[in-house]
């Protein structure tokens, strides 16, 4: 039996003398640890005593000196992993959702990482009270409700947050939810706040308030500064903007996280800007969701690495991608983060015209890899439908049909789309085995059909590139999904299983764990993973919550 706890409050160990213990301790028994120096990658049992959080002790079970402590957990030889690390999930809303919550528990994961893409909530300004005094925030553009619609189908709506800073934020998630929360520092956010959607770059005096506020989100808590070169505004930003934000960064030890400005055959020039910022600006660089060809990315890398620069970078273990359909199909010369004054645009026979012209020829090749995942409203029949079989069914062709759900979603529409076939199984074994490489799933939740990564990209990492394909041992996935990336978002304590660790822990059946969510049907939490432990409280036992909210914001260093 997993996850019991005792009705006498003893744990029945052997005989023999017994540690102290104390009424809040846990004692998980009977647990491997991964070793990569043991033949399956596992090492013999061992029980871990939990005390105030924190792992106070490991020791060979049965040992001489049990301990008996009130709550047990038997592992009966699962495998106990540090909590993992989501290094780029979409889930600042959706963590408070109680089915996400039970889809990242039974990944494993106890920590995600949000403010992705340069585009999230915060900072914005505060809703105004009569009691509000002058703010720091005060004549910014409402950079929440811009934010909130567009990425509506990306970061959907928080129940609680309606604007303020960084730190505002991060208070949302503490005591309210099973898993810990960390937030980047969104430069479309912040842009969009000073300068509005303004197409160019910004001027001196406004630089200046870009660098204030920055700083200022950073005393708050965010863990890293978060660019979306590929989305309006910040595509409109000049290296200039962006290497004097990196430098508050880099001040902090706090890494510059970036959707490049392109991928696959756009990747090159994409990482050579940001290398060329790392340079100017001191500041550790991580890329977000790398695909593409191996060969090519690996090299960039390497490159980089080999100069001295610190390089990381996240990916996912699939060949689809998810975004809203805005961006996938239409040109940056349309103000697409402003969906109102997009949509006008967009009825308007010349734009039409133009888009048919100009941009649509380019993107025949595009159509039949969309899947609609997030419409809403009347034609929210569309998900699940690929874009050409939307097209037919509208008796429109594909291109005319990909305007229709614009124009009637307000730009809120979301898709997942196949990856050109430079992005091949090969391409994510060899990236995920690179010594640069952590866990993300790029996790979007919305929608009836929504990509199945947010379900199942950490037990496919398992179960796929573990127990099937030994792309990593256990060890390694204990580095790629935990210690690296709690490393890298300065998440102290976190990311192991040593006396002193913070207590996220997660147990493994490494026979059983497997991602069961499709694209066919995406919303099915994962299998073999049923217990797991957040700062020491079980948060999942025998596959089930708990009903425990120990999660909390996590800042840097803390």
């Amino acid at each position: 039996m997993t996850g019991r706890t005792r009705a006498d409050g003893t744990a029945g160990g052997p005989a023999g003398s017994t540690a102290s213990t104390t009424a809040g301790d846990v004692l998980v028994r009977g647990a491997r640890l991964p070793d990569a120096t043991a033949p399956d990658g596992i090492g013999s049992p061992v029980d871990l005593l939990v005390r105030d959080g924190r792992v106070a002790d490991v020791v060979p079970a049965g040992s001489r000196t049990p301990y008996d402590a009130p709550t047990v957990l038997d592992a009966e030889g699962r495998l106990a992993m540090p909590g993992f690390v989501d290094a780029h999930v979409h889930g600042e809303a959706a963590v408070l959702d109680p089915d996400v919550q039970l889809a990242l528990l039974r990944q494993g994961v106890t920590s995600i990482v949000v403010g992705q893409d340069g585009v999230s909530f915060a900072p914005s300004p505060a809703p105004a009270t009569s009691t509000d005094t002058p703010d720091v925030h005060d004549g910014l553009h409402d950079s929440y409700t811009w934010s909130s619609g567009y990425f509506a189908a990306i970061n959907g709506a928080h129940p609680t947050f309606r604007g303020g800073g960084v730190g505002d934020l991060l208070a949302t998630y503490d005591g309210t939810t099973p898993v810990n929360v960390a937030a980047l520092l969104p430069h479309g956010t912040l842009r969009y706040a000073v300068l509005g959607g303004a197409d160019r770059p910004a001027t001196a005096a406004e630089t200046d308030r870009l660098v204030a506020l920055a700083r200022r989100a950073f005393d708050e808590g965010a863990c890293g500064l978060s660019t979306g070169l590929e989305y309006v505004p910040a595509a409109y930003a000049d290296e200039a903007e962006l290497v004097a934000l990196a430098r508050v960064a880099a001040e902090r030890g706090l890494p510059h996280v970036s959707h490049m400005r392109g991928y696959e055959d756009k990747a090159g020039p994409a990482f050579a800007e940001l290398v060329r910022i790392a340079r100017a600006s001191g500041v550790a660089t991580h890329v977000s969701h790398y695909h593409g060809p191996h060969a090519e990315l690996l090299g960039y890398v390497d490159d980089a690495l080999d100069a001295g620069l610190d390089v990381t970078f996240d990916s996912y273990p699939y060949l689809r991608g998810c975004s809203i359909l805005s961006m996938v199909s239409l040109p940056t010369w349309l103000p697409i983060a402003e969906p109102e004054r997009a949509v006008a645009m967009l009825r308007d026979p010349a734009v039409v015209a133009r888009l048919h012209a100009e941009h649509f020829p380019g993107l025949a090749d595009l159509w039949p890899r969309v899947t609609m995942a997030n419409v809403p409203g009347e034609h929210a029949w569309t998900e699940g439908l690929t874009l050409p079989d939307v097209a037919a069914r509208l008796g429109l062709a594909p291109a005319d049909a990909a305007l229709t759900l614009l124009v009637s979603t307000g730009l809120r529409a979301g898709c997942v789309f196949a990856q050109p076939p430079t992005n091949s199984p090969d391409s994510v074994r060899a990236l995920l085995r690179h010594r640069a490489h952590m866990g993300g799933s790029d996790a979007i939740y919305g929608g009836g059909m929504p990509h199945p990564r947010g379900w199942g990209a950490f037990a496919r990492f398992l179960a796929e590139h573990v127990r099937t394909l030994g792309d990593w041992t256990w060890a390694d996935a204990a580095h790629h999904l935990a210690a690296a990336p709690a490393a890298r978002f300065g998440f102290a304590g976190r990311g192991t299983l040593v006396p002193g660790s913070v207590a996220d822990l997660s147990l493994v059946d490494p026979a059983a764990v497997q991602d069961v969510a499709s694209y066919d049907a995406p919303r099915r939490p994962a299998s073999g993973i049923a217990d797991v432990l957040v700062a020491g409280v079980p948060v999942l036992r025998d596959g089930a919550p708990t009903g425990a909210t120990p999660g909390r914001a996590l800042r840097p260093g803390a």
